[in-house]
């Protein structure tokens, strides 16, 4: 069964609820909803139809969320993190063959516990800082850690986020960033899926489908989000940063 209709009514419930849910975060803080719905939607779905649910969500709430500043701020976000988005897709490309020499678990702890530990210190009042002189070597170094790490896992939101976040860049260039990056990312994945056997023509009904309640709960979370100053959108973003991280420590303790 490929289709959430073919399913009990408690189980089409939940997945909606998910959906809304993980549209609600990606509308508030940016980020997250992939992750969300994977790792909730998993639960009481195979993983290739959980996949495929997000699919077309994540690449709409990306544009939708690239798009908000206009193009004029996505081209800003373009300019302001060039570096950084050069290399984290180059090494998105070259270190995805090196997918088979790692586990996956070790690939999640790897990433999860220095994310936990940085957005908990953050939280505790310690700032990361990048002197300007040191800016473009950041963007060289980090953008590059970031992208072995999601060409080897698929994960490379949460270093990017919390790279975003220690440089104290503006909400809004903040939250366009993070939807021109994630969704160059999206429309990638949506194209090798298509190929790749993951978006039949029922599953990607399915997707469509989940894209009503994610848009509707990133409607939400938007308007929350528009209201939030500076420093309280940082702490949110930095508490699912924490509860993103641990959720890759879990994984990589007990899989799943």
């Amino acid at each position: 069964m490929d289709m959430l209709w073919d399913f009990p009514p408690l189980m089409i419930a939940a997945a909606i609820g998910i959906a809304v849910v993980a549209g609600f975060v990606k509308g508030a803080v940016g980020f997250a909803l992939p992750m969300i719905m994977i790792s909730a939607l998993s639960s009481f779905l195979s993983p290739e139809i959980a996949l495929a649910a997000l699919i077309v969500p994540t690449v709409l709430a990306n544009l939708w969320q690239a798009s908000r500043g206009g193009l004029a701020g996505a081209r800003t976000a373009v300019r302001e993190f060039w570096l950084y988005i050069a290399f984290l897709l180059l090494l998105i490309v070259l270190s995805a063959r090196l997918v088979v020499l790692l586990p996956d678990r070790v690939i999640f702890l790897i990433l999860g516990v220095p994310v936990v530990g940085f957005s908990v210190m953050q939280l505790a009042g310690w700032r990361f800082s990048v002197p300007p002189g040191r800016r473009r070597l950041a963007d060289v170094v980090l953008g590059s850690l970031s992208g072995f790490v999601g060409g080897i896992s698929g994960v490379w939101g949460p270093l990017t986020v919390a790279y975003l976040t220690a440089l104290d860049t503006p909400k809004k260039v903040q939250v366009q960033s993070i939807g021109v990056i994630f969704g160059a990312g999206a429309v990638v994945l949506f194209v090798s899926h298509l190929f790749s056997g993951v978006l039949t023509g029922e599953r990607l009904a399915l997707s469509s489908f989940m894209l009503i309640p994610v848009l509707a709960g990133m409607a939400l979370g938007i308007w929350v989000q528009d209201r939030l100053d500076q420093e309280r959108f940082r702490r949110a973003t930095l508490i699912v940063l924490v509860v993103a991280g641990l959720n890759l420590v879990r994984r990589g303790l007990v899989g799943g």
